[in-house]
């Protein structure tokens, strides 16, 4: 398994380039999103802030996503709410970036009816993308760290991308 300042580094090294910004929303990655971001020497260059946001409190607290704008069939753990997080958390901090990750980490689905190792994650900026992961399997931490590896692969393309 790679380091944390391993598993940031590549996208660390493009903000700080391009001198752009991030803000990360995650929650069933448990905070491995930002720590990779922040193990990466001179973070502060780039890094605003981040969240686990892994409740209804901590969603409405944290990013200002009331009920009324989860509407069906948007739910959690859905490329249309991973989007509306990452836009959020971008808008909230005025990053550059927004990067959002939400799923089911395991060792069981979530009430939703995904499998573990579900994830969707979204990235809003000057590019935006969205995918959908679907690891196979309930191993949580493995399931975490896979959702942070793509959550950061996602972000280092999107950058990439950018004009």
């Amino acid at each position: 398994m790679p380091s944390l300042q391993d598993l940031g580094a590549a996208a660390g090294a493009l903000l700080k380039e391009r001198r752009h910004t991030i803000a990360v929303a995650e929650s069933s990655a448990g905070g491995l999103i930002n720590a990779a971001l922040v193990a990466v020497p001179g973070a502060s260059a780039y890094y605003l802030s981040g969240a686990v946001v892994y409740t209804v409190p901590g969603r409405i607290a944290l990013l200002g996503i009331g009920k009324e704008e989860i509407l069906p069939p948007m739910r959690s753990a859905s490329e249309p709410y991973a989007a509306l997080m990452a836009r959020r958390i971008r808008a909230n901090l005025g990053a550059t970036w927004g990067l959002a990750e939400t799923g089911a980490s395991g060792p069981s689905g979530n009430r939703y009816g995904d499998a573990p190792g579900h994830a969707c994650i979204a990235v809003s900026g000057p590019v935006e993308a969205v995918v959908t992961l679907e690891t196979g399997s309930d191993g949580r931490e493995a399931n975490m760290w896979a959702f942070a590896r793509r959550a950061l692969a996602l972000l280092e393309d999107c950058i990439r991308r950018a004009s």
